[in-house]
């Protein structure tokens, strides 16, 4: 066997969820950063196209996202669908973590590869973040406020038109005294048809 499969299997299997409200103060380092982006971009990308761009918000860089979120959300939100909670969230979370990724769908206007692989390809790069983080044990947030999808966004983040930022992921070491969540999976057997005759 070339690596270790039940290092990886254990690996894939604690990757979890875990919010900012359980992260510690504990820094995240710039070159935690560079080693979580280094494995981002060795997801599979069709035509090795390596659509994905990313802003990474640390430090004072987090109170600007923080403001931004926060002054967006007001002015985007009519009055009957605004949520104080919602807008506290968006205000709080990003002052909690240690580093903020802001992953991108960065088209080529003359890639003949199709948006929806594209997607799947940052997907994977997500993927990569999360089990780097997670061998660290570090925690880490997919998050997808709606905003994001706005124009406002891609101004915010000096993207094209046409161009699509697709997560906000949060990073943080947990709190000491946080017990790593469980989960579980039903097994393939739900999911699998095996055709294996003619």
């Amino acid at each position: 066997m070339k690596y270790n499969l039940s290092e990886i299997t254990a690996v894939i299997k604690d990757r979890r969820t875990i919010f900012p409200e359980m992260f510690s103060d504990r820094k995240v380092h710039r070159e935690q950063v560079e080693t979580i982006l280094n494995n981002a971009i060795w997801a599979p990308t069709h035509g090795l196209t390596q659509p994905w761009s990313f802003t990474v918000f640390r430090e004072e860089g987090l109170q600007k996202l923080s403001d931004f979120l926060s002054d967006t959300y007001i002015k985007l939100t009519p009055p009957e669908a605004f949520s104080e909670m919602k807008l506290n969230k968006l205000k709080s979370r990003p002052l909690m973590a240690g580093a903020i990724i802001a992953v991108s769908l960065k088209r080529d206007s003359k890639s003949k590869i199709s948006e929806l692989e594209e997607i799947e390809a940052i997907a994977c790069a997500i993927q990569n973040m999360y089990l780097t983080c997670t061998a660290w044990g570090l925690g880490a947030f997919w998050s997808t406020p709606g905003l994001i999808y706005k124009p406002e966004m891609n101004e915010f983040l000096k993207l094209n038109p046409e161009d699509k930022c697709l997560a906000l992921f949060y990073i943080g070491y947990p709190k000491p005294d946080l017990e790593w969540p469980k989960s579980h999976r039903r097994p393939i057997e739900y999911f699998t048809t095996w055709v294996e005759k003619i």
